[in-house]
């Protein structure tokens, strides 16, 4: 996309092809400068070498396809972490919104995964936690909106935990004071998905979504759900007996997108961003799109945010609107010299391809 950047979250290993081949007004990817806003590779869900055996051949045709000189900038979020672990575990000097650093340097998967992206040529980095695309425009992957959301997610109840122990996030912030409550909670999840076991699932990884389809459901839900959806209030209430929270067991659409629009406000509030722009992922929820209400999507600081959505393709979320789901993978933004930042839905109309990996229960049946 000549003359832009383009932020996108990429997931799935099927869609490298798709992404190579999308163009915007006849401007092929090959001139864009690409900030990858993770996940560049899935590190939850189990070893790390088998996260880039899989990823291998999509970063090796991304790589391929970008021209000599461009520039690859790969931020970390909670699924990769690890991409950074070693060098922010090593690190004393304060990062600030954005802290360069050669893949080398990050970590062994960081500089595996640059020498695919680079193999054309790209000049490929590390930037922490965010990134400047632009002096008006910040991207980062958005996980530090976690502490301050309401929906009791795994790394909600987690960072709940976590500020119990070490102490909340304070107003004003700094990156240091988020990493001190997350970063425990990637390191064991880490931890935890290097030791899986065959046919196993990392800690905490597919659980999300199955557990948003047994709660919402479609009214033929089997004994379990009917169970689960009966205690659910309970358990909320406990949480925040318990200083876990606040959580809150509405789990509508527009409980999701606002809860997410709310808590990165925070962020950019907390961390002092002076932007005009934000980009962020990490909730998959496109947007802003035709049909939001435009005024939820502008921070108290006046910042105009943008998510880049998902690239992976999660039923329990997309079944009923199908491609006009806000859920519905491809999503991207464009930012060029000059003007606000363009969502791109690059899949369009055309289903995601199913990835090869079996999901959590196959891979158990097989195993057993």
């Amino acid at each position: 996309i000549k003359g832009g950047r383009v932020a996108l979250r990429y997931g799935a290993t099927g869609t490298a092809q798709l992404l190579l081949t999308c163009t915007t007004n006849g401007k092929a990817i090959a001139d864009a400068q690409l900030q990858i806003a993770t996940r560049t590779v899935e590190l939850r869900h189990g070893p790390a070498r088998e996260a880039l055996a899989g990823a291998r051949q999509a970063l090796e045709d991304i790589g391929r396809a970008l021209r000599p000189g461009a520039e690859v900038v790969l931020v970390p979020g909670n699924h990769d972490h690890a991409l950074a672990g070693p060098w922010l575990d090593a690190r004393r000097r304060p990062l600030g919104l954005e802290t360069r650093v050669k893949p080398s340097t990050a970590s062994p998967i960081a500089r595996q995964v640059a020498a695919w992206l680079g193999a054309g040529g790209a000049d490929v980095t590390v930037a922490y936690p965010g990134f400047w695309i632009r002096d008006d425009v910040y991207a980062l992957h958005g996980h530090y909106l976690d502490p301050h959301g309401t929906v009791p997610t795994f790394e909600r109840l987690a960072a709940g935990v976590m500020s119990r122990l070490v102490g909340a996030v304070p107003d004003p912030a700094t990156a240091e004071d988020y990493e001190r409550v997350l970063a425990p909670l990637y390191a064991w999840t880490n931890a935890a998905a290097q030791r899986t076991a065959a046919g196993g699932m990392g800690a905490g990884a597919g659980k999300a979504g199955k557990a948003y389809e047994l709660l919402q459901g479609d009214g033929h839900r089997p004994v379990r759900a009917r169970l689960l959806t009966a205690i659910f209030p309970l358990g909320i209430r406990g949480l925040n007996l318990l200083g876990v929270g606040p959580v809150s067991g509405d789990l509508t659409g527009e409980s999701l997108r606002r809860n997410a629009l709310q808590a990165i406000g925070q962020v950019v509030g907390r961390l002092g961003v002076e932007a005009e722009h934000v980009i962020f992922g990490h909730s998959h929820r496109t947007g802003p799109l035709p049909f939001d209400d435009v005024t939820e999507w502008r921070t108290e600081s006046g910042a105009w945010l943008h998510n880049s959505g998902s690239w992976v393709h999660e039923p329990a979320f997309t079944s009923a609107d199908g491609s006009s789901s806000p859920y519905w993978p491809g999503g991207a933004i464009l930012v060029e010299d000059r003007g606000a930042p363009q969502l791109l839905r690059l899949l369009g109309d055309e289903a995601p391809e199913e990835d090869e990996a079996p999901e959590e229960d196959e891979r158990q049946e097989r195993a057993g």
